[in-house]
This record gives structure tokens, sequence and C-alpha cells, in this order.
């Protein structure tokens, strides 16, 4: 079993705030009027709470692709990392830690992780259990080790106690992520499977090629803390996208999440330059795709069912 390498965890020290403020004065800098705000987020912002020795900053811009000059500032670049329109920097130096994490505004993101900061400056009780947490899981090595060929469950317990905090808090912002960790899978699959395949009486096969091809990219829409909807876009070779599968699990139906999500994909490949998106559209959901600027378009792909129209749209 593989697993990550040891934390360390440093009691709170007011030289972190320091550190963000002159990061912050670098990065504002660099990027000039692209730059909306920059926020100092994670454990580190949190007065009181101890934390691994590494500064979380959250960066807003107004253009994503004009971010890649923090790489002058000494940043590497690691791509989207798990989040999607989310560009992700590191840096680290004998004395500074810093993981960078640069969004539009308007981006779940953004919310998500000021809700959780500003919780635990508040409720000290909270704050003590998440630090009474954190030096509980760093005792035991098995805690490092992955869970399911995924994230350790240092990451899984922390995120367990997030989740909570964020429902404490009572957070109700949407968010999507890239479908990642077994939990995640898990609720990928069953509302696939009850909106998508058992309604047409199809086995659903949750070791599917598509599903860890490298050509297919698998999203989340939370609100809040729950998964409400599930998407599958598969690359094409040609500049155009195929959008393969959205549904929403029935407790959340008919409330703009399909929309949001299908709005938010389609923004993610405008940012990749993909020219097209296309689908099979099932009779019954023509209207909702022709409502959203979808249209007859040509598209040259088996489909499964006698009870399809092709539709697509231009980006």
């Amino acid at each position: 079993m593989s697993s990550i390498k040891h934390i360390e965890i440093f009691p709170y020290t007011a030289e972190w705030q320091k550190q963000f403020e002159d990061e912050s004065n670098r990065i504002k800098n660099t990027l000039g009027d692209i730059c909306h705000q920059v926020h100092h987020i994670g454990s580190t912002a949190v007065p009181g709470l101890s934390a691994k020795d590494t500064i979380d900053i959250l960066c807003v811009v107004n253009d994503l692709s004009h971010s890649l000059v923090l790489q002058e500032l000494g940043y590497v670049f690691k791509g989207e990392f798990n989040i999607p329109l989310r560009y992700y920097f590191s840096k680290n130096t004998p004395t500074l830690k810093v993981n960078l994490h640069v969004v539009e505004p308007d981006h779940g993101f953004i919310h998500l992780n000021l809700c959780f900061r500003d919780y635990l400056r508040s409720n000290e009780k909270t704050r003590l259990d998440y630090k009474a947490l954190k030096h509980r899981l760093i005792q035991d090595p098995i805690n490092f080790e992955r869970v399911n060929g995924g994230f350790p469950r240092y990451t899984l317990e922390k995120n367990d106690f997030i989740k909570s905090t964020l429902q404490a808090a009572n957070f109700d912002g949407i968010a999507v992520n890239f479908c990642t960790h077994h939990r995640e899978w898990e609720t990928y699959h069953r509302i696939r499977t009850e909106q998508l395949f058992a309604p047409t009486g199809i086995t659903y096969d949750p070791n599917h090629p598509t599903l860890s091809a490298d050509n297919h990219y698998h999203f989340v829409l939370y609100k809040g803390t729950i998964i409400v909807t599930v998407a599958q876009i598969e690359m094409l070779d040609n500049d155009v996208a195929v959008l393969r599968s959205i549904a929403t699990d029935t407790p959340h139906q008919r409330q703009g999440h399909a929309s949001y999500l299908l709005r938010f994909v389609e923004q993610w490949l405008h940012h990749l330059n993909i020219k097209a998106i296309k689908t099979h559209a099932e009779l019954a959901a023509e209207y909702f795709y022709r409502n959203q600027g979808y249209v007859d378009m040509l598209f040259d792909d088996i489909s499964i069912s006698n009870t399809i129209v092709n539709l697509g749209k231009t980006l």
C-alpha cells in the first residue's frame, strides 16, 4: 500500500500572517490590474490553530491564463489539480513555502474557503477540535497510507471535519470538482445508475473503460456539502468535446443545478480552446438543451438509444 510522506504540524505563529502579507504584495505587484483580491486561507490564516508550515493563498483574477506570469516569482505551476478552472501553484524555498490557488471571480472555491476560515476564526471549540484532530492523525503512520489507491486517511478524515464544519456554518454555496476520491465516485456512480441507466433497464458498469480513460473527464457539482449533479465529458481529436451524460439526484432536480454545471463545463472547455460541444440528447431532454443554446448539429457517433436528437453548441 502506498503512502504519503510524514506531515509535521507546528504551533501557530504570527510570522505566518507576515509571510502572507509580504507574499501578497509581491503577487499584486506582479499581476497588476488583473488581480482583484488576495486572501489568506487555510490553517495558517487562523490564529491559535496548529498547521503545516505552508501558507495557503487564494488569488482572484479577471483572467486565469494571465496568472502564469506568477512563475516569475518562483512559483511552480501544477495545473488545475482536481478543481476545474482553479490554477494551483507551489513555492518551496528554505524560508517560504506557499500553496497558491488562483481563480476567476464567482468561482465556488472562493466562498467555500472563506466560509471555512471565518468559521474557525470565530468558533473556539471547533478550532480546538480541528487542532486536536490534526495532532491525533499525525501520531499513527496508518493515517498516511492511501485508501483505495487514492487519498490518505489523513486527508479523508480532515475532509470529514471540513464537511461537518461547513454544515455548522450553514454553507450552501455551489462548487464544482473533478470526481477524485472514492466517496465522490460512489455518489457519481449512484446518481448515474439511478437517473440514467436503471430507467432504461441497462446495467451500469462502474468499471467501464471510459471512467478511467485519459480523454474522459468526470465532474461533480456540490450544493453545500452534498453532490447533487454529475457530468461526463469526452474530448475528441478535432477541438470538439462530447457531453456523454449529465444527471441530477432526484431530491435536487428542477433547481437549476444541471444548467449551472453545463455552463461551467462549457466555460472550462472554452478555456481549453475547445471549439464546440456535442451531445446525443434524449427527446425528453431536448427542450433543456435548446434552452441552453444548443442547436441541431451533425454528430457522427453511435448511440445506444433510438430516441435521441443530435445537438451541439459552438463555444
